[in-house]
């Protein structure tokens, strides 16, 4: 934080050496009045700009990562989105339905979606895992450890 502000000061300093020398020129030389208006508008324009966007800039958030995260039922383990499958958390949660047995209209109905895009998932969830059938599907996730194990 003190280096921002070290930083503003120095600009500061400078730009108000920079009006007193415009100001100066404007005396001395005689500088039209639109001329030296529009040099120092132009001046409070971009530190308006600059301080606005340090004012606005989102840092980037420290998080744990629990906003992100899908805890499984009877399972320690959380979902992670950055996972080897690269699968999206959205794909995940039509993978963990599939697990559960659900037809592709159920699962629609259950996430409020259409029946097309349930498809689309599920197509992409076949590709990432490079299947061809969803009892394969759940087979491999629950090997890469995406879904909980099976209580038989």
């Amino acid at each position: 934080m003190w280096k921002t502000t070290v930083l503003f000061g120095i600009c500061m300093a400078v730009l108000l050496a920079l009006l007193k020398w415009l100001e100066y020129s404007f005396i001395v030389k005689d500088l039209r009045m639109e001329a030296y208006l529009g040099i120092v508008g132009g001046f409070f324009t971009l530190l308006g700009i600059w301080i606005g966007w340090k004012l606005t800039h989102n840092k980037k958030s420290e998080t744990t990562g629990s906003e992100n995260s899908i805890q499984y039922p009877g399972n320690s383990g959380e979902y992670d989105p950055q996972n080897e499958f690269n699968l999206s958390p959205r794909e995940h949660e039509v993978l963990v339905l599939i697990a559960q047995g659900l037809s592709y209209q159920e699962i629609a109905d259950q996430l409020f979606v259409s029946l097309s895009t349930i498809k689309t998932h599920t197509a992409n969830i076949f590709s990432k895992l490079d299947v061809q059938r969803r009892t394969q599907a759940v087979m491999v996730a629950q090997k890469r450890g995406l879904l909980p194990p099976v209580k038989v």
